[in-house]
Parts: C-alpha cells; structure tokens; sequence
C-alpha cells in the first residue's frame, strides 16, 4: 500500500515537474520568435541603409567601373592609387595645403580625413586642421600618361560651434 502511495506521488511529482518544464520551454520558444521577428526587421532596416548609403560608392556604380576597365586600368588598383594619391597630398611643406582651399587657425597643419571616391570623376573628402573641419568636392582625372590631376570643383568650411 505505501509503494503504492509512492508511486502515485512519485508520478504526480513527475507529472508537475514536467508540465512546469513544458511551460517554460513553450514560454522561450514564443519569446525567441518574437526575438527573432525583430531582428528580422533590424536586419531589414539595415539592408535599407546600406543601400542607401552605397547609392553613391565606386563599389556600386557599374559605370563608372566599366568606365575604367573599357580604358583598360586594373580597376582596383586604380581606386587605391587615386586614394593614396589623394592621402598624399596631405604632405606638404608651407601653411597652405594644395587642394584644401583654406588656412588652419591652429599651429597644426590642414590635412584630409577620409575619401569616398563616388564615381569615375568625383571625389568627396574632409578635412580639418585639428579645430574646423569641413569638406569638399574634388575632381579626379587620368591625363594620357596616366598622372592623377586634382581640382577642388567646391568646397565647405563648418563654422565653430
């Protein structure tokens, strides 16, 4: 009789034991499809800005890629020669940088920042001498021997705030 009684109690704990462990696994699984729901959005949402943001890249223009290789550059190559080329006017001798068309306030000197080359002809960089910053519109091209030219078509300069 007390086996009996055992055993019963025994199935009865197993019983509730399993049922509240049921219940919590059926609690996580619907907690992690909403997880999973919203980073389904966030991942959308993220696609959405990438595009975006890659709307005016090199990386993405077609074009202007088929512009340089039908010209018969090794086009990767190219986008890295004209970024250091870029970089490399940053060492200069003297107050006035070549491209950037304004003179730091500061004792350092002005040099640019970073480059987004947005196609076969424009670049956009900014820079700063360590106090203003601004920006500017460069435009590149390749003379028949190969050589970068640089001409600065506009320019910004951001006030202190």
């Amino acid at each position: 009789m007390y086996l009996f009684i055992f055993s019963v109690l025994l199935l009865l704990f197993q019983f509730i034991n399993s049922k509240k462990i049921f219940d919590d696994s059926n609690e996580k699984v619907s907690s992690s499809k909403v997880q999973i729901k919203k980073y389904q959005d966030s991942i959308l949402v993220l696609k959405d800005n990438i595009h975006e943001l890659s709307q005016f890249s090199f990386d993405y223009n077609e074009y202007s890629y088929d512009y340089f290789l039908n010209q018969g550059y090794d086009v990767e190559k190219l986008i890295t020669t004209v970024k250091d080329g870029l970089y490399s006017q940053n060492e200069y001798e003297g107050e006035e940088h070549p491209l950037v068309p304004y003179v730091s306030t500061t004792n350092s000197k002005v040099i640019i920042n970073s480059i987004r080359v947005l196609n076969h002809k424009w670049i956009i960089a900014d820079f700063t001498d360590g106090q203003l910053w601004g920006e500017m519109l460069v435009v590149y091209s390749l003379n028949e021997k190969g050589e970068l030219n640089f001409r600065v078509a506009e320019s910004l300069l951001n006030p202190l705030q």
